[in-house]
């Protein structure tokens, strides 16, 4: 950020209500707020109503899904400078500070000093059109879960006293079974209406191993790949990154991953990653050369994970497809050159 930050703000979110802390000129002002549009644009009256300048005031929020992300799009809309930041920072400033209270507007007084005094980046909105997907993809995994537990009702109705309730809950499989099909089709047709999401559609499904349904949830969570600054940065959002415990001469904890990220996305790329295991040719000689050097299976997946998340960020950010040949360490590399 060029522009000089004189004033800091940081927003406890929860369902109904935000609670707000105003650090200005070394004084803090605090007060609450509707989550809801109208409580949004209260609180950016109330900013301004403070001296609040947009282009040298920050506002900080934990990440909270449906519940921040309403707050965050109405403060930068209106051009005010917002980070979302994950949950864990938070708490780990929060333990760094040794604080002993836990209470909404404690938690925003820790995000305003959370705030000034790391400087998080600021947040990127999703266009509208990720964020119709996201939800649509989010409603579609909520029906199929709702599905799978019905399947699961159906194999345990087997006496025939349970003849009625084993027929209402097929016809209930039936009808969800209509609401996936039309809302796939739904999703299907919302990415081919959108150039760039129709684009980066068919460079994800190049990749061996990558469906029509992850490439959904690849656009809907993840976003435009090409805003993350690496590979690694895209990893890292998706907690595929390899974490390592080694201190000193007692501690040799194996690496494992890291698991800080976007659950959802990195639940998306397990299956993904266990059919590029077997049919995705640089994939599967990557993952025989850690087998043969000994790692275990999960981890071998693990490392699996991670390198697709990689290819991924590849296809999208060159614009090609999948190229194999690209895709294959060189001879020099492995021969250990």
């Amino acid at each position: 950020m060029n522009a000089v930050i004189e004033a800091v703000v940081g927003i406890d979110v929860s369902k109904k209500k935000l609670d707000v802390v105003l650090m200005q000129a070394g004084k803090g002002k605090s007060k609450v707020f509707a989550n809801n549009a109208p409580g949004h644009a209260q609180l950016g009256r109330w900013l301004v109503q403070h001296r609040c300048v947009q282009q040298s005031t920050h506002v900080c929020m934990e990440a909270t899904g449906a519940y921040s992300e309403p707050v965050a799009l109405a403060l930068a809309d209106a051009g005010w400078k917002v980070s979302v930041v994950n949950p864990a920072r938070i708490k780990g400033f929060a333990q760094s500070e040794l604080s002993r209270n836990k209470t909404d507007r404690a938690d925003a007084g820790v995000l305003a000093r959370f705030c000034a005094a790391t400087k998080p980046e600021l947040w990127q909105a999703p266009a509208r059109e990720v964020r119709q997907l996201r939800a649509w993809v989010d409603r579609l995994q909520v029906l199929k879960d709702m599905r799978q537990q019905e399947l699961n009702r159906i194999e345990a109705l087997h006496s025939a006293e349970h003849a009625a309730i084993k027929a209402q809950v097929e016809a209930h499989v039936a009808w969800l079974e209509e609401q996936i099909s039309a809302l796939e089709r739904d999703i299907d047709d919302h990415i081919d209406h959108h150039p760039q999401l129709r684009a980066d559609a068919q460079l994800l499904q190049s990749i061996p191993g990558v469906g029509a349904t992850t490439v959904a949830k690849l656009l809907a969570y993840a976003g435009d790949v090409r805003r993350f600054e690496s590979a690694k940065a895209l990893a890292a959002f998706v907690g595929t990154c390899p974490r390592q415990r080694q201190s000193g001469s007692s501690v040799r904890a194996r690496t494992m991953m890291s698991r800080v990220g976007h659950k959802a996305l990195r639940k998306a790329l397990y299956m993904p990653s266990l059919v590029a295991r077997r049919h995705n040719e640089p994939i599967k000689a990557f993952a025989d050369r850690l087998a043969q050097r000994g790692m275990p299976p999960k981890g071998v997946i693990g490392a699996v994970m991670r390198k697709l998340t990689s290819v991924i960020y590849g296809v999208i950010n060159s614009g090609l497809p999948f190229n194999p040949l690209l895709a294959m360490p060189r001879l020099d590399a492995q021969d250990g050159i």
